[in-house]
């Protein structure tokens, strides 16, 4: 049975002869009929009527056998179109209840009810059942036209109810597909947007490295020279105020010949100058200032080693514990006043990689580091170490750690905890970028109030470098 040509019809009614009526009226014996038919079209070249299409009536004589029928009915998926219910049955549900519970397992089912008395009143009967739509009055003693028409009609009605709906339904998977189509489509634009956003901010932050390493480069070509020569000043001049500490004390050593008044006038001159404390002071200061200008040429070593301008995307081989050096050189000032630093080396061989790229990973996740600490001074150890072909680095802090709805959400791109206009929300998801860039892994572990450990792991040896 197609679910749009039901013609299935419940009646529940508890006479037996009531039954016998509508099985006269609605499932007439046509077999005779036809014959006649198709023998007056035979003899006279008349057309053969066309016949009506066949109802299915099955009875019940009580409400609740009644709701047995529909159940099963609704379980086989041959659902009845139409109910005729009687609303006087003494021994057992009236019609009304009857409907009500019929309506519970199937609202769709249409409703006509029979009776001779007004047990309720129509308005009554309708806001009991909330049917003003569904439900039709069959006055007894009927019509059996009046059955007909009503049987056709209310059969009619369900189906292009049914239709009406599977059209709404089909219309709601419609609504329901484009729906997610441009959810998919909002969230691939997005993704795209995202992409496009940490793309554009990698290029600026390489751009940033590389107007960095033309600026140490330029630095470095300026600086050298004075540091040169101030440098070769300084040992100059430390050679001479060793020869003229050599000349006083040659002096020093006539000074019992001399008359007691130039013996005397020598002495206060010395007091005078304080020459003890210039021959202890002087070579202080010379070597003071050998250390500063050795320590301005490593600064600016360590910055050409930090931002390697000159082969900044040509995959080196490189010293990662070098590397490390130069980037705490070069964050000093942001860990001075925040954290001890704690160095906990392994020998580490030579790794195939992006120096500055794995130099900005190490600064973005010490500079972290350094920010996460309280108003306590804090410790930060850096561990290196090898396991099989993998080069690991190990960041940790005593800070005040990281909860664990936001620790799953720390590499997202834009995503931070800082105030506005302190954080992009760039450093971790572009270090992220950059490992995975080397076939690596960044893995987090922390708890608040305790600390976070980075780890990051890189391959000695590229297969297959990116571009």
């Amino acid at each position: 049975m197609s679910e749009l040509s039901n013609r299935r019809i419940l009646l529940i009614d508890d006479m037996p002869s009531i039954h016998e009526d509508f099985r006269k009226i609605l499932t007439p014996v046509t077999a005779q009929s036809v014959e006649l038919d198709e023998m007056e079209a035979a003899l006279f070249g008349a057309q053969v009527r066309p016949q009506r299409p066949l109802l299915e009536l099955d009875s019940a004589y009580g409400g609740e056998e009644g709701l047995g029928k529909l159940i099963q009915a609704l379980q086989e998926q041959r659902p009845y179109a139409l109910a005729f219910v009687d609303m006087r049955m003494p021994d057992g549900w009236d019609g009304a209840k009857t409907i009500e519970h019929l309506w519970q397992h199937d609202p769709q089912l249409q409703v006509v009810v029979c009776t001779a008395y007004s047990d309720y009143s129509w308005d009554e009967l309708l806001d009991r059942l909330q049917a003003h739509d569904r439900l039709l009055i069959l006055k007894k003693p009927f019509d059996n036209i009046e059955v007909q028409q009503m049987a056709n009609t209310l059969l009619t009605k369900w189906q292009m109810t049914e239709r009406a709906s599977l059209q709404m339904h089909h219309l709601e998977h419609l609504v329901d597909q484009r729906t997610l189509e441009f959810k998919q489509a909002s969230e691939a634009l997005q993704r795209e947007i995202d992409e496009r956003k940490q793309l554009e901010s990698q290029l600026v932050q390489s751009e940033k490295l590389a107007s960095l390493g033309q600026m140490a480069a330029g630095v470095a070509h300026e600086i050298n020279n004075p540091i040169g020569f101030i440098s070769s000043n300084l040992g100059s001049l430390d050679g001479y105020f060793k020869q003229l500490l050599a000349l006083l004390e040659a002096y020093q050593s006539y000074l019992p010949g001399l008359d007691s008044e130039a013996a005397a006038r020598l002495q206060r001159l010395r007091e005078e100058t304080e020459l003890d404390f210039l021959l202890e002071d002087i070579p202080l200061l010379i070597r003071e200032s050998k250390e500063g200008i050795g320590r301005v040429g490593q600064i600016v070593k360590d910055l050409k080693d930090f931002s390697r301008v000159d082969n900044s995307q040509q995959w080196q081989w490189a010293n990662l514990q070098q590397g490390i050096e130069s980037t705490l050189n070069i964050v000093a000032s942001e860990l001075k006043y925040k954290a001890d630093v704690i160095r906990e080396y392994q020998p580490l061989p030579d790794i195939e990689c992006l120096p500055s790229q794995i130099n900005q990973v190490i600064m973005n996740l010490v500079v972290n580091a350094a920010q996460a600490m309280g108003p306590e001074r804090g410790t930060i150890t850096l561990r290196t170490g090898v396991q099989q072909d993998i080069a690991w680095v190990e960041v940790a802090d005593t800070g005040s750690g990281i909860a664990p709805d936001t620790l799953q959400k720390i590499f997202d791109p834009f995503f931070t905890t800082k105030p506005v206009g302190q954080g992009t929300g760039l450093g971790l998801s572009l270090s992220y970028g950059i490992v995975k860039k080397h076939g690596g892994d960044i893995r987090v572990h922390s708890e608040p109030g305790v600390g976070t450990t980075f780890r990051v792991e890189l391959p000695m040896r590229q297969n297959s470098p990116a571009a």
